[in-house]
């Protein structure tokens, strides 16, 4: 049983997953890890690299003493998009990790995104012009903190630094590269006129490479942290969005791969990089010759999660579940209640604006099973707004496979089906993006032939269907719904400068 397995090392929003798979799919060892993601202020959302990488080497050493160390072949990488911090010359970090979730560089994304050079910056790139874009977070330290921004010298990922220090090499994939904004998607180089946008160099960004490339072993730190041998081989991987395709076996055209974590994401799988002439889909790679199209959105589970906690705080013993369970003897629609849930800002489908959450239609008679209901409603509504985006641009969508910790409950698994109108398939394992990476890993290592074998090798565990009547309420409330974004904008636009300069609490 020597070397059959690789581990799938998932860095996630919130917590990072270590998880063992054989060449058969099978998963033999696991382990989790949370860190925090700290919000010192209004539109900032921060982390401490190493803390990530305290959870990393956690979580290999409890799964290597599961499984021991002399049957790992080798470690793969999923890692959550858009993030960014600035190292000095020693490769130490100057700042935080800046996560999607971070808005601080609303204004400058709005600057760049209404100029002439916005759209065309998107379809080259990949990436939309949006907060969460590294690119237009560089441009703010630029703009905001000159001193740190001219003592950086370099500008990377949570994933770049974290293999540097476990392998001594820093690069970037050109997967978490498309996601950047910095790289011509159509050349699978750093893009002149973003690097210029953004005031830096080449020489300031990891070096790229394809997510299949093998890094030699294992620095002597990341050896003793975690019990690997150092000969151990690290495949490099890619972004947690297209590995979620590839672990949840969509990864041929016309099915598709929803996601629904702290985040969430609807994502189809092409031959070639492209974007729609509107710029309403991001294009990320997940290999040269495959790549995902879709959308991602801000605010799935971390809705419930602000529910639960503001709403339910007073009961103690009341589950999620029994919260949702509540929330299902509510008819679909909420008794005409609607929730915007942009509790954390918006992506797709619009790109930009200042989204901020709201209860919309709310009356004395409504109760908390309605804003419960509602709050699931929105997440659906706002995805179903993705789906119809990726339609209109062109990109046929025919099967649908959803994971997410979330959809283990039939309350989101029926109101998605419902909001879609189509018919949903889960798998059975939801560790879509760390199974993803492993079976990157593995085609990397020579232990599959191809990626492609993903799609007979995730079992659907179960469909659901959409109930015709539900559906037909959803309908009519998507324009409602989607309406209220542009509605509400100026009022959201002047309430951000109010906030800017109140404080959150006393």
């Amino acid at each position: 049983m020597a070397h059959d397995v690789v581990i799938g090392i998932d860095l996630g929003t919130t917590a990072t997953k270590v998880v063992a798979y054989q060449a058969d799919g099978a998963a033999v060892a696991e382990a989790s890890n949370g860190y925090p993601l700290e919000e010192p202020s209004p539109g900032r959302a921060e982390q401490d690299p190493r803390l990530i990488l305290d959870a990393i080497y956690r979580g290999l050493r409890d799964v290597v003493a599961e499984i021991g160390a002399d049957r790992v072949r080798g470690l793969s990488f999923s890692s959550a998009m858009h993030s960014i911090m600035a190292l000095d010359s020693d490769q130490e970090p100057l700042t935080p990790v800046l996560t999607w979730a971070d808005t601080r560089a609303e204004a400058e994304a709005e600057m760049l995104r209404q100029g002439e050079r916005g759209l065309a910056l998107h379809q080259r790139t990949g990436t939309p012009v949006h907060p969460m874009s590294p690119l237009v977070k560089i441009s703010w330290f630029r703009a905001h903190e000159p001193d740190l921004f001219g003592r950086a010298a370099m500008w990377v990922g949570i994933k770049d630094w974290i293999l540097a220090r476990m392998t001594g090499e820093l690069v970037t994939d050109h997967s978490l590269a498309s996601a950047m904004g910095l790289m011509d998607i159509h050349r699978l180089a750093w893009d002149e006129e973003a690097l210029e946008i953004a005031g830096i160099t080449a020489d300031q960004l990891p070096t790229l490479v394809p997510t299949r490339y093998v890094l030699e072993g294992l620095s002597p730190e990341a050896a003793s942290a975690t019990g690997i041998a150092r000969a151990t081989p690290v495949v490099v991987g890619a972004g947690d969005g297209p590995l979620a395709n590839l672990g949840v076996g969509a990864v041929h055209p016309g099915v598709a791969a929803c996601s629904v974590g702290t985040s969430g994401a609807l994502r189809i799988a092409v031959d070639r990089p492209a974007v729609d002439s509107r710029g309403g889909v991001f294009c990320y790679a997940l290999t040269e010759d495959r790549w995902v199209i879709g959308g991602a959105i801000n605010n799935g589970g971390v809705v419930l999660d602000w529910v639960r906690s503001e709403l339910a705080s007073g009961d103690a013993g009341l589950s999620t579940a029994q919260l949702l369970d509540e929330a299902m003897t509510v008819p679909a629609g909420s008794g005409g209640l609607v929730m915007l849930p942009y509790l954390l800002g918006e992506r797709a489908p619009r790109w930009g604006g200042v989204a901020r959450g709201a209860y919309v239609g709310l009356t004395r008679s409504h109760r908390r099973a309605h804003l419960v209901r509602a709050a699931v409603e929105g997440v659906a509504l706002q995805l179903t707004l993705v789906k119809d985006a990726m339609i209109e641009a062109g990109f046929e969508i025919g099967e649908i496979r959803a994971t997410g910790g979330v959809m283990k409950h039939e309350m989101w698994r029926q109101t998605l089906a419902s909001a879609f109108g189509s018919a949903i398939g889960f798998p059975e394992s939801s560790e879509g993006s760390g199974f993803g990476a492993a079976l990157l890993g593995m085609e990397a290592l020579g232990m599959i032939e191809s990626i492609d074998v993903a799609a007979d090798m995730v079992p659907i565990e179960g469909t659901t269907e959409p109930v015709p009547a539900d559906a037909a309420v959803y309908a009519e409330l998507l324009p409602v719904f989607e309406e209220l974004y542009d509605v509400l904008l100026p009022a959201n636009e002047a309430l951000q400068q109010v906030a800017s300069r109140l404080p959150l609490a006393h």
